[in-house]
C-alpha cells in the first residue's frame, strides 16, 4: 500500500487507499512466525480468521471456533505485528445474539488482543449490530456474499453468491451502518465491480474477481500447505508442503542411518 513500511496502517489509511486508487493486500494469520514474516513482507492487513478452525484444528466448518481461541491467537498475531492492520474474526454466535452482546465481545477482542478491528459476517442482516460497534469506537469490517458462518443453511461451503441485488443491498447496509470496509466472498467479479464503484467504502476480494479494492487469500492455501484444495480463485505462490516434507524425511532419513548429527554439529 506505501513504500513506508513503518509506519501502522489504519482504518483512515483503507479509506484514503479506495481513494487513491491503490490496491490492499490482506492475508490470514493465526501465529507469531508467519504473522512476523507476512508483516516484514508488507501486507497491508493480517486477518485472524475463524478459519483457524479448519486449517489450524483440522475441523470440517469454522462454527466450533471460540470467543476465547480467537482472542488468544488474535493477542500473539498482534504481538508480532509492527505494520500491517490486524484484523480479528468475531465467530459464530458471538455478535449474532443482539447488538449488545456483539459489543462486549467486539470490546474484549480489541482490549485483551490489540487488534485494529473486528470482522463480522453479515450486511443487511447486521446493520444494526455495525452501527452499534460503530458508536462504540470498534473499527468493523464486514462480510458478504458467501459465509461460511452460514455452512449449515447453505448445505455446503463453496456456494458462488449471485443475487446481484441482494449482495449490493446488503454491502449498502453495511456501508451505511459503519463498516469501513467489506469482504466479497465467491461473487461473480462483474457484480464485484458494480458492488466496488458503488461503495465509497474499499471491498476485500476473496473469490470476487480482480476489480475490488483488495484481496484476501487464507495464508495456508496460497503457500500450498493445504494439499489437494484446489478452487478455482486460489493461487498458490509457493508448494510449502512439498518443501517441508522432503526436508523431514531427509531428517528423519539421516537420523535412522546415523548421518545426523556429525562432528560439524556436535560438541567437543
Amino acid at each position: 500500500m506505501s513504500a513506508n513500511r513503518t509506519k501502522a496502517v489504519t482504518v483512515p489509511d483503507f479509506l484514503r487507499a479506495k481513494e487513491q486508487g491503490r490496491k490492499l493486500s490482506m492475508l490470514t494469520a493465526y501465529e507469531f512466525l508467519w504473522a512476523s514474516l507476512f508483516d516484514d513482507a508488507g501486507v497491508d492487513a493480517i486477518l485472524v480468521g475463524d478459519t483457524l478452525g479448519m486449517v489450524v484444528q483440522g475441523k470440517a466448518t469454522t462454527l466450533p471456533v471460540t470467543l476465547d481461541e480467537m482472542i488468544y491467537h488474535g493477542e500473539i498475531v498482534s504481538r508480532a505485528v509492527k505494520r500491517a492492520m490486524v484484523v480479528v474474526d468475531l465467530p459464530f454466535l458471538s455478535f449474532q445474539t443482539s447488538p449488545r452482546q456483539a459489543v462486549e465481545n467486539a470490546g474484549r477482542v480489541l482490549k485483551e488482543t490489540q487488534a485494529a478491528a473486528v470482522k463480522l459476517e453479515g450486511g443487511r442482516t447486521q446493520a444494526r449490530t455495525i452501527e452499534r460497534l460503530n458508536d462504540a469506537d470498534i473499527p468493523v469490517m464486514a462480510h458478504v456474499g458467501m459465509k461460511p458462518q452460514s455452512v449449515r443453511k447453505l448445505g455446503r461451503m463453496a456456494i458462488v453468491q449471485r443475487d446481484e441485488q441482494q449482495l449490493l443491498a446488503d454491502a449498502q447496509a453495511a456501508q451505511e451502518a459503519g463498516a469501513f470496509a467489506i469482504v466479497l466472498e465467491l461473487i461473480p467479479q462483474e457484480i464485484a465491480r458494480h458492488i466496488t464503484e458503488e461503495l465509497r467504502i474499499p471491498t476485500i476480494g476473496i473469490g470476487a474477481g480482480p476489480h475490488c479494492d483488495g484481496q484476501v487469500l487464507v495464508s495456508h492455501d496460497m503457500l500450498g500447505l493445504t494439499p489437494g484444495f484446489q478452487p478455482r480463485f486460489l493461487k498458490k505462490y509457493a508448494s510449502v508442503a512439498e518443501i517441508a516434507r522432503a526436508a523431514v524425511e531427509q531428517y528423519v532419513s539421516e537420523v535412522q542411518e546415523g548421518i545426523f548429527p556429525d562432528a560439524a554439529h556436535s560438541h567437543d
